[in-house]
């Protein structure tokens, strides 16, 4: 009796089904308590006493109650099923009830393009035009700041060390991007990739503790003085203005502007750019996005149209693009219609003799 090979198969991995967000505290667990008071007035715009004792703020603060982890606390609410983009304040901190029940998110921020409105942060604040004097607070919707600044930091190694000790607890709240450590003054600065994530991390870290039970103060950093770093901004920022345009026009009139471009500089268009309008023009004949071309064979049968030669400067995708611009042209000055004429004399008509004959 032969024997017969069995060949097993691999298991297929099962899908990693969402679970319900969990309860992190009870109803009433927490307490808030307010820290005495030693201003002398009231400032109604920054909610908060001003004036009296002139001692840093921070001095009078305690360690925060709890601490979210998105391991533990992370999953699905009725946020998911409702539609809300916005993440529950109170889940970053760690100190949220209701669990699945929430009516907000229990997880990191979606994507910034899912948000309705750019002038809220991940958790439905308002911004304001400019920061608070302190740097803390929701922030400013003039200006896209993915930096945090992370002080009273007890440093117990070289600057390496506790580059790897702030970057192990931060990066649980979003990517990365790089981490600035002063050495010898307990600061750090850390920049995600995402604005939206520095959101959820200042308020996530906020009073909280690194490795040496120490109370953190997280607040907005300001502008990088470096001007490497400025420039990095700045191009960064024109890439993603430049892609959100790009991503709203015709891609026909796109190649016919770099063509133009090209021949204004004197400069042979690049390889790429003629390999990308030639598959633009592909895929759309093969989507049949041509309708003119169409209208046309449907109502008389032109004659045979030779294929456009490269003459001289002008590529096969510049003659392309340069008869989209006077198919355009020819069709705004159809759809005008023309001043009416003019009858009799003119303005000439308006003037009077002093002659009777």
């Amino acid at each position: 009796m032969e024997d017969v090979a069995v060949v097993e198969k691999p298991a297929q991995a099962q899908p990693k089904k969402l679970k319900p967000a969990r309860k992190q505290v009870k109803p009433g667990e927490i307490e808030k308590k307010e820290t005495p008071q030693t201003g002398k007035e009231y400032n109604i715009w920054y909610n908060k006493w001003a004036g009296g004792d002139m001692e840093d703020n921070y001095s009078n603060k305690v360690h925060a109650a709890k601490r979210c982890s998105m391991r533990k606390d992370a999953g699905y609410t009725r946020a998911d099923t409702a539609g809300t983009k916005y993440c529950c304040l109170f889940f970053a901190r760690g100190q949220c009830p209701y669990g699945w029940e929430c009516q907000y998110l229990h997880r990191l921020p979606p994507p910034a393009d899912e948000l309705p409105e750019t002038s809220k942060d991940c958790f439905g604040r308002d911004k304001f035009s400019d920061y608070r004097d302190d740097m803390g607070g929701v922030g400013s919707f003039l200006k896209q700041n993915r930096t945090i600044y992370v002080g009273r930091i007890k440093e117990s190694g070289p600057g390496h060390e506790t580059e790897e000790v702030v970057r192990r607890h931060f990066k649980e709240w979003g990517e990365v991007e790089r981490i600035r450590v002063l050495q010898g003054r307990s600061v750090a600065f850390v920049t995600y990739v995402r604005e939206l994530d520095a959101q959820f991390a200042k308020e996530a870290m906020a009073c909280q503790s690194l490795d040496n039970d120490e109370i953190l103060n997280v607040r907005w950093a300001t502008g990088d003085p470096n001007p490497v770093a400025k420039v990095a901004e700045k191009r960064r920022l024109e890439e993603i203005g430049q892609q959100a345009i790009a991503n709203k026009i015709d891609p026909r009139t796109i190649d016919a502007m770099r063509h133009i471009r090209a021949l204004e500089d004197e400069e042979e268009l690049p390889l790429a750019l003629e390999e990308e309008g030639r598959q633009a023009k592909r895929l759309r004949l093969e989507a049949g996005e041509d309708d003119l071309a169409e209208d046309q064979a449907e109502e008389e049968e032109p004659e045979e149209e030779q294929p456009l030669q490269p003459s001289g400067l002008l590529s096969a995708d510049t003659l392309e693009g340069m008869k989209h611009f006077a198919e355009i042209r020819k069709r705004q000055q159809s759809t005008s219609k023309p001043p009416p004429p003019k009858t009799g004399l003119g303005s000439l008509g308006d003037y009077g003799s002093d002659e009777d004959d």
